[in-house]
């Protein structure tokens, strides 16, 4: 079987009509508007968009320029916290709903209506103008999913500021790195967070790291241990701040198009990256995500199981969950902890109507068992949506199987600022694996290296052809870093740096970085098509699968594999050889490593160019700071030795 046939047989999955239980026809007759509205001009479709929030000036124009250089809704002025907060706490229909419905891992509970997270938010805000915070400043927020990060970022929203969100799990050297990139005037901290049982100490980092991040002028610690926090010169309580300011902030009238804030890429690069995302067009295009991907109506709690340092939490939930004026659920801990039925008592304490989580999360579900899912029906749930990685068709049909609910598979990235194709929720049908279709305001290419466009069922790389919203708009104090990492390659189009491919029914499937497609023999093989084919082992619950230096074939792939049962000594070679009958034994794995762990990000991607360097150096060497458990790297070390 060759790399065609392969690939053929990856994407073949057949269309599954959507059960008639989950149709909508009133979403698809607004669906069917909406993409008309962008047949005729995708732009008339933004302007559909833009007419759902509340301005404070009506724009003057549309768009102007293109990819690389644009702008939308020029002359225009708005406020995120606004539209996300206070118009739901101005109506009296929504000011007493609950907004954020908040759980601590030692099991603590807090919910805030939309009227009493507006209080907070405008206190907040006050008190940040108070240490002389003003637009344009930068404040860090360096904590996980607490009920603070949600008004520590609408704070920021409200007055002006650029905020930008610090993983809680990353240490000193990192938050330093970030801090002094940023250029931070002051971080909003949580003294210490409950991670597996135990606290995770973060002001004691912060302030290790604060001699080499001049800029910071005031910290604010909030007491999330009832610890009682002994405050440093510099520090002020979150609680005394709020206490101080009852009168709040004034709304500040924000181009749509300046900064709202910034997230730092990790990877192989020294230098840590700070994408730039506008004020506007994350606010327009997240609303536009949650109401096609999640579909909120009245009455639903939307559970994105996802931590807020990754960029999926700000969109899914904090901003355009709330532009929703949704009910958000949100989990501060490990969602296996103190137990595997975590994930289950969470969706039932709080009703939970729709979960958006990683691929990973459904794989660890069903590693723990189908006992413990018939033990909890979940008779609430209507959705679960996935993204980060590539759903593997197992996954999926486990899932579907066992909850009984749509399972929509999305893909977008930190740069695009929301995920942009993906079966509308309500409306589409599924495919095990794919990504759907492009939803409205979006357009894209697969092209060959040259830059030719590719006919369906042949991979190449995925490319964005035209403008939208939340694209990101720079790189923090370097464009010509964004232009060049994102337009150098393919000049007037955004380069992913995935492939893909399209499928005869018009169905993309992303297949991965590019650079993890690996080059045996002179054939070209995507990992992520080994692993679909690792996977379908009966006790592969999870694979991963890199390239290694081979003197004969240049490269030769290695899977990674955690497995169900007992004894996994058989396991290897059987994984060999499906591999090698399935693809054809240029494909088959030089070694199958079984691990009881893989190193991943908190929100479950596997960090794949760290498996990579272990198996090359024994050790990882390049950046680790996303890394959620930094004794998963010593369990793959202990398997790769053997």
């Amino acid at each position: 079987m060759d790399d065609r046939d392969t690939l053929a047989s990856l994407i073949s999955a057949p269309l599954q009509p959507l059960d008639e239980r989950w149709r909508s026809p009133e979403r698809a007759a607004e669906l069917a508007q909406a993409r008309a509205l962008h047949d005729r001009d995708p732009d008339d479709y933004w302007v559909w968009v833009a007419e759902k929030h509340r301005w404070i000036t009506k724009w003057q124009s549309v768009r102007a320029g293109e990819l690389g250089d644009f702008r939308y809704f020029e002359g225009g002025r708005i406020n995120v916290a606004d539209n996300c907060v206070d118009r739901w706490a101005e109506n009296p229909a929504t000011a007493d709903q609950p907004a954020v419905v908040w759980e601590g891992e030692p099991g603590d509970t807090r919910t805030l209506t939309y009227a009493e997270l507006s209080d907070e938010v405008g206190r907040l805000a006050g008190g940040l103008r108070s240490l002389g915070i003003g637009h344009g400043d930068v404040v860090a927020v360096y904590m996980p999913n607490l009920v603070e990060a949600f008004t520590a970022i609408h704070a920021c929203n409200k007055i002006g500021a650029i905020y930008t969100v610090l993983f809680s799990g990353f240490g000193r050297d990192a938050v330093a790195s970030r801090l002094a990139a940023a250029r931070a005037k002051a971080v909003v901290v949580a003294d210490a967070i409950y991670r597996r049982g135990r606290p995770v100490e973060l002001l004691e980092t912060l302030r290790a790291a604060l001699p080499d991040a001049p800029t910071v002028e005031s910290v604010v610690v909030v007491d999330r241990t009832q610890r009682g926090v002994e405050l440093a010169p510099g520090e002020v309580s979150y609680a005394a701040l709020l206490a101080e300011h009852p009168d709040g902030a004034a709304t500040v009238a924000l181009d749509p198009n300046e900064p709202a804030f910034l997230i730092f890429t990790s990877g192989t690069e020294s230098r840590p990256k700070g994408v730039v995302h506008s004020v506007g067009g994350f606010l327009l295009g997240t609303w536009a995500n949650v109401h096609w991907q999640a579909g909120p109506v009245e009455g639903d709690v939307y559970w994105v199981a996802a931590d807020v340092g990754w960029l999926t939490f700000p969109i899914q939930a904090v901003i355009g969950g709330l532009a929703h004026g949704s009910t958000i659920a949100c989990y501060e801990g490990a969602l296996d902890t103190p137990g595997p039925s975590r994930f289950y008592d969470i969706c039932e304490r709080h009703g939970v109507t729709q979960v958006l989580c990683a691929p990973t999360v459904l794989r660890m579900l069903r590693k723990f068992g189908d006992d413990l899912a018939a033990d909890h029906p979940l008779p609430r749930l209507q959705l679960i949506t996935v993204q980060g990685e590539p759903l593997d068709g197992e996954t999926f049909a486990w899932a579907t199987e066992t909850y009984g609910v749509p399972i929509v598979n999305a893909y977008g990235q930190t740069e695009t600022g929301s995920t942009w194709t993906y079966p509308v929720t309500g409306v589409d049908d599924l495919k095990a694996g794919s990504a759907g279709t492009p939803v409205p305001g979006h357009a894209f290419a697969v092209v060959d290296e040259e830059g030719h466009e590719v006919p369906a069922g042949v991979k190449g790389n995925l490319v964005m052809t035209r403008p939208f919203p939340t694209l990101a708009r720079t790189v923090w104090d370097d464009h010509e870093r964004y232009l060049s990492t994102y337009f150098g390659r393919f000049p007037g189009r955004y380069a992913t740096n995935d492939e893909a491919v399209v499928d005869a029914d018009g169905h993309l499937w992303v297949l991965g970085r590019a650079d993890d497609v690996i080059n045996v023999a002179a054939h070209r093989l995507s990992t992520m098509e080994i692993e679909a084919v690792v996977t379908t082992h009966p006790r592969v619950v999870e694979a991963a699968v890199v390239g290694i230096p081979d003197a004969t074939k240049g490269t030769v792939p290695v899977a990674f594999v955690t497995v169900t049962g007992g004894s996994a000594d058989e396991v290897p070679d059987e994984v060999r050889a499906l591999v090698g009958d399935t693809i054809g034994g240029i494909a088959r794995p030089d070694r199958v490593i079984v691990t009881a762990a893989m190193p991943k990000t908190r929100t479950g991607k596997i960090m794949r160019r760290l498996m990579r360097e272990v198996l090359l150096h024994g050790e990882a060497r390049s950046d680790t700071s996303a890394l959620e458990d930094p004794g998963s790297l010593d369990t793959l070390s202990a398997a790769v030795k053997g």
